[in-house]
């Protein structure tokens, strides 16, 4: 595939559509409820992770340039509004950010789009943070 081709694709189409987008997602969760180094943001979590698992597959599908399917469900995203009844500061921030980090590496996304969207996340991340620290 050629510079141009790729330039012309989406986010969610070089990562890999939905299925690898789902795979992802839920090796994020996986990962946040395996590794106790996740155990903050897992808190943060109700007892069973299934529905937070759809609302981020549905929102980083929309977000990475692919179907809309949480503004479909539920409207504008708003991400600051809802986040902010949970405690988020770097600390919070910087285990999403590395929970994401290697569900992305275990699940074989290109390391490249890796870094680039590695950036984006650290900015909408450190965005959620509402607590000082």
């Amino acid at each position: 595939m050629t510079t141009e081709d790729t330039s012309q694709k989406t986010a969610f189409e070089l990562v890999g559509g939905e299925e690898k987008l789902r795979a992802l997602v839920d090796r994020f969760y996986d990962l946040m409820e395996l590794e106790s180094e996740f155990a903050g943001i897992r808190a943060m979590h109700p007892a069973s992770t299934d529905g937070s698992r759809d609302k981020l597959f549905w929102f980083l599908c929309g977000w990475m340039g692919g179907p809309d399917h949480y503004i479909e469900r539920f409207g504008h995203p708003r991400l600051r509004a809802r986040h902010l009844p949970y405690a988020i500061a770097s600390n919070e921030r910087d285990q999403w950010l590395r929970c994401m980090a290697w569900a992305m590496q275990d699940v074989g996304v290109d390391e490249d789009m890796q870094q680039r969207l590695m950036q984006s996340f650290y900015q909408t991340a450190d965005w959620m943070r509402n607590q000082a620290g």
